[in-house]
């Protein structure tokens, strides 16, 4: 995921850049998620001691969930974060006080990257409910390296108003009042996390690695008594070769290294159990990539004696570290420690015997897909946070790449009988759409999602049976079909394993084929146009010179007459009829021969041409974020060479003769087509942009004579790259988000 940049700043003053008299009304809309389950790092989770099953639960880049019951669902918390906020969806630490059964807090920022904005901590005395914020003074890097370290973020077990956050940039930072305000605790001492040359070189691009930052702060509660904050307090910094672990032994007055700590490798997570001894994993990488060498040691305080309990020392041949270290907090001797990197495979391990002896737990587990069912397909992959539920030994979770495991059977362990694990991430959904295609017959919806193969969603509340193959993509990055024959549907994105690189259904979604042949074997990217009849599809690989196949990719011509790298959009009627547009360069193009030639015209906009202003870095500029759908051109339904433009800027609507710009639009992030309203030969327009100087998610059914708001402040979700409605159900629309998943809405009754 990348990161954001300096157009969000200009937001606001793209709102009142073209307001109009009449604001849109707003028509109440039922949000729900299309289920994927996961799809995204969750890379944190906390339980709430005082309440059985209670737990909050982090993810890279798309907001904080809480779980109410021990195996529920879980509800997500920061939807209400608006565009201009999308900065805050991710979350680098949380914590909760175990004295206050209502308060939860997030520390959320997403880049360190200098065009983002800086962080902010969440405070919630509602489960999260509601929130309150505190900004800080410098950035944090939730989807950065180093992500599933921590927890950055504690609350003084002792002392509620007490609270620490371990910044990667800017030192340790101490709260007096609950999270209302932080001052840097300038008694942590500088060369504890200062980077060296031996911490590796910072990024190019001037953000966070992960490396030389501070990863954890841990309490000791029984160095304290209520009311008196804790006297002991451990703080881990991801260093190498120097000290790596620091305490406090005056509440956080002075600080000193731990003697005889290892240096070898960086501490990624602390445990500290109910007899006072301390666990810490190490590996050689802040993650969550691949990993050269990790460890696990005890630390015993009262003797302040050091022990190598490694579970299973990686080697030259199986490389890797160790993700975590968890305790069950009903018994001080049963451990579960976390592989990272593994080549063959991470790996859960078992201790009953304070890491004395570890047994492995996946030789023998069970594991059961049903709740999610692409991820059979996908191995087991950081593993950065384990914990057991204080209120259930038998109750254990970890996290992954596309959520997480749990079992409710972990004690069968010291039986020597297989434990049973299930997917644990109902509810959560993270995942980035890169493209919607709503068929004008048969299933609701079909996705292009990045890092995934793309799913085809028969019943919008139920995960897909798996993912479409073949081919298996490792990334999807568009899909669409063909108006009037519906059955065929084309994807391309990035394949695994060798396959092709181009996947293509002839039933709707129901079963996959590959072409032949493909124009550009190695591109992962572009955009692909189908006709209206299924017979002719336009392949623009991204960067590259656009290819036409007649022949399900037999065989592929190059396309005359049009630019590298330009996007291809069908005619919605006339099967021989494709659309294309230079937007930068004032060009209209279109082609009457099935897409083998196209001739141009000047795109001629009232306003005059549009002007390229200086890109930003990586995915984003001063027009958006270019995985969205702004800076697009499409074509009506059921009209023939009826075409919309919908610019960052504005939009434009082209009825055969000329590109007229409609008012009240001033920016535009995603848009386009539903069912006409019962009794209108309009079809239902969909944007996501400002409109009338307002942001959000708007529908006209009226041809723009007027628009509606259908979210309201509580569903924003950060960023939005796709919108489309459904052509066979009036007013539902379907949203894809940036770290959100997929939403879909309904109009209430």
């Amino acid at each position: 995921m990348n990161p954001i940049k300096p157009w969000l700043v200009a937001l606001a003053l793209a709102a009142a850049s073209m307001a109009v008299a009449a604001p849109p009304a707003d028509v109440p809309y039922a949000w729900k998620p299309v289920a994927i389950v996961g799809g995204g790092f969750v890379d944190g989770i906390v339980f709430q001691p005082a309440v059985p099953g209670l737990a909050y639960a982090r993810t890279d880049m798309g907001g904080a969930y809480r779980r109410d019951t021990a195996t529920g669902p879980w509800q997500p918390l920061l939807d209400w974060l608006p565009l201009k906020d999308v900065n805050l969806m991710g979350v680098e630490s949380l914590a909760i006080d175990p004295n206050d059964a209502d308060a939860l807090y997030l520390a959320c920022g997403t880049y360190t990257n200098p065009a983002v904005p800086n962080g902010a901590v969440l405070r919630s005395h509602d489960r999260g409910h509601t929130f309150q914020r505190t900004d800080l003074p410098f950035k944090l890097g939730g989807n950065e390296g180093g992500r599933g370290n921590g927890e950055r973020l504690a609350v003084d077990p002792n002392d509620g108003r007490v609270i620490y956050l371990a910044s990667r940039l800017a030192g340790l930072w101490r709260s007096g009042d609950a999270a209302k305000s932080f001052q840097r605790v300038d008694a942590f001492p500088d060369s504890a996390w200062r980077r060296e040359a031996s911490d590796g070189a910072p990024p190019s691009w001037g953000g966070s690695d992960g490396k030389a930052s501070i990863n954890f702060v841990l309490f000791d509660p029984a160095s304290g008594t209520r009311g008196q904050a804790s006297r002991t307090i451990y703080a881990g910094v991801s260093v190498v070769g120097r000290p790596s672990l620091w305490i406090s032994r005056d509440a956080g007055v002075s600080w000193s290294a731990v003697a005889g700590a290892p240096t070898q490798h960086r501490p990624m997570r602390a445990a500290l159990a109910g007899d006072g001894r301390l666990y810490v994993a190490y590996a050689s990488e802040p993650g969550p990539h691949r990993m050269k060498d990790g460890a696990v040691w005890r630390y015993d305080a009262a003797k302040q004696a050091w022990t190598d309990i490694t579970p299973e020392r990686p080697g030259a041949t199986d490389p890797f570290g160790y993700a975590t270290v968890a305790v069950d907090p009903t018994n001080p001797q049963r451990l579960l420690a976390s592989t990272a990197g593994r080549g063959a495979g991470d790996e859960l391990f078992r201790s009953s015997d304070g890491g004395a002896t570890w047994k492995p737990l996946f030789k023998a587990a069970k594991f059961d897909a049903a709740a999610a069912p692409y991820v059979a397909d996908t191995h087991l992959h950081w593993l950065y946070d384990v914990k057991i539920n204080p209120a259930n030994p038998d109750h254990a979770l970890f996290t992954t790449g596309y959520g997480g495991w749990e079992t409710l059977d972990l004690t069968r362990a010291e039986k020597g009988e297989p434990t049973h694990w299930q997917v644990m991430a109902g509810g959560i959904e993270e995942t980035v759409a890169l493209a919607l295609h709503s068929p004008t017959k048969g299933v609701p919806l079909v996705t292009a999602i990045g890092d995934y193969s793309g799913f085809v969603h028969s019943d919008l509340d139920k995960p897909a049976p798996g993912n479409p193959k073949p081919p298996f993509f490792g990334n999807t990055h568009d899909v669409t079909g063909a108006e009037l024959a519906p059955e065929v549907v084309v994807r391309i994105g990035k394949p695994r394993d060798g396959a092709k690189n181009l996947g293509y259904s002839l039933d709707g979604g129901a079963t996959w084929l590959e072409p032949v042949t493909v124009p550009d074997a190695k591109a992962s990217d572009g955009f692909i146009a189908v006709s209206a009849d299924g017979k002719a599809w336009v392949w623009t690989p991204k960067g590259g010179m656009p290819h036409v196949s007649h022949d399900r990719g037999d065989t592929w011509t190059p396309v005359q007459g049009l630019p590298a790298g330009t996007r291809v959009v069908a005619d919605r009627v006339n099967s021989r009829r494709f659309h294309a547009m230079a937007l930068f360069d004032d060009k209209l193009y279109a082609s009457e021969d099935g897409g083998k030639t196209f001739g141009s015209r000047p795109l001629d906009l009232p306003d005059g041409p549009v002007v390229r202003a200086a890109a930003g870095s990586n995915n984003h500029s001063n027009r958006g974020d270019d995985r969205g759908g702004q800076d697009r051109l499409y074509a009506t339904p059921g009209r023939e060479g009826d075409l919309w433009l919908a610019a960052f800027h504005g939009l434009y609507h082209r009825d055969g003769k000329a590109f007229k710009r409609l008012p009240g639009v001033s920016e535009i992030h995603a848009f386009g087509f539903g069912r006409a309203a019962p009794g209108s030969s309009e079809p239902a327009l969909y944007l996501v942009g400002i409109v009338a100087g307002r942001y959000g998610v708007f529908r006209s059914i009226d041809g723009t004579a007027s628009w509606q708001r259908i979210n309201d402040d509580a569903h924003q979700w950060g960023l939005i790259l796709q919108i489309s409605g459904d052509p066979k159900v009036f007013g539902r629309v379907y949203v894809g988000t940036h770290g959100r998943g997929v939403q879909y809405g309904d109009p209430k009754p």
